[in-house]
């Protein structure tokens, strides 16, 4: 085969594969419902209420979505998946999108073929310990058992650790978070690790939640967020700029509350009559309604309001904001111009 054919063929099987990719955006129109790969069941994050409804910080932007491109936040077929299924989930196609404490990495971006379409929690891996182990800090650890979840971003951090403080650790290999809790919670190790808001929602399922202490360190930096396939540009935009809206609408003081009589009655806000579609043509740049945001932002209210309801300090899993403050409360949080 020629230079030139070669060329031609693989110009051909790009424009073939970003073909179907960028289809999602219209197969969850015609199915009228969005496929969102979530947690096994994480409290706060991802979970099951009591009437069986799927709740919590990463639901929300999945029911965000949904409402965005179908008009209705209840619009979403949830596919709970493990950290070895997630990927795979994605990549067939068996979920439009992945909303489940997913750190974005190098490999996982340009390896696995995925796009991260922004970060929705700042994080950090650390480590949980009962209280009456008297451990007050992780390097005091040497030669301890470690729950750790298979397939994730913390078995490689943990190695890491302890190598480079010259300490040795015996991993106890868990699938799910629910199997990771129970094992720490039968003494099957001395310690669990993963992501330290992930320990901040297990300690808040546990009975006695003040018998067991979160050591200081965070080892790693998680930057956790959305993802969808590679090549799926016209839907990736679509999950990124939903979640910018969230974001956005925080700092101007958007809320699922008021959202509705600002999109009636336009101010003198340029940036903000865009957002809400009164103003531009943002919603049919991304083939959407020009509603589009107003219809994200009431589903659940702005990001401020998703992380209140669901993790914040007045929950039982009781996060502050920290990083995840608002730029310019002292935070990272940061959406680029709707313009």
């Amino acid at each position: 085969m020629t230079y030139k054919l070669i060329l031609g063929a693989l110009a051909a099987t790009g424009l073939t594969a970003g073909a179907a990719a960028a289809a999602t955006l219209d197969d969850v129109k015609e199915r009228g419902a969005l496929n969102c790969g979530v947690v096994t069941g994480l409290v706060g994050f991802g979970a099951p209420n009591a009437n069986g409804e799927w709740e919590g910080f990463d639901v929300a932007l999945c029911r965000a979505v949904a409402a965005a491109v179908l008009g209705d936040p209840t619009a979403v077929e949830f596919i709970p998946t493990t950290g070895k299924t997630r990927f795979t989930a994605l990549a067939s196609g068996e979920i439009d999108m992945l909303a489940r404490n997913t750190t974005w990495t190098f490999s996982r971006d340009v390896d696995l073929k995925f796009e991260f379409t922004g970060i929705n929690y700042y994080d950090g891996q650390g480590f949980m310990v009962p209280k009456s182990l008297g451990v007050t800090s992780a390097k005091d650890l040497d030669g301890a058992t470690v729950c750790i979840q298979t397939g994730t971003t913390t078995e490689l951090n943990l190695a890491d650790f302890f190598r480079k403080n010259n300490i040795s650790y015996e991993p106890v290999a868990v699938e799910t978070n629910a199997e990771g809790q129970q094992q720490y919670q039968a003494g099957a190790c001395d310690t669990y690790t993963t992501d330290a808001s992930g320990l901040a929602a297990t300690r808040a399922a546990f009975e006695n939640p003040a018998d067991h202490v979160i050591l200081p360190e965070i080892i790693s930096k998680e930057p956790l967020g959305p993802l969808v396939r590679h090549g799926d540009n016209e839907w990736g935009d679509v999950v990124r700029w939903t979640l910018n809206a969230l974001i956005a609408a925080e700092e101007m003081g958007v809320t699922s509350a008021n959202v509705q009589d600002m999109a009636a009655a336009p101010g003198d806000s340029p940036e903000i009559n865009r957002l809400l579609g009164t103003e531009g043509n943002l919603g049919e740049m991304m083939g959407l309604e020009a509603d589009w945001a107003v219809n994200a932002i009431a589903a659940n209210g702005n990001y401020g309001e998703i992380f209140e309801k669901n993790i914040g300090e007045n929950t039982p899993i009781g996060l502050a904001r920290g990083l995840n403050a608002q730029w310019t409360n002292g935070g990272l949080l940061y959406s680029p111009p709707f313009r």
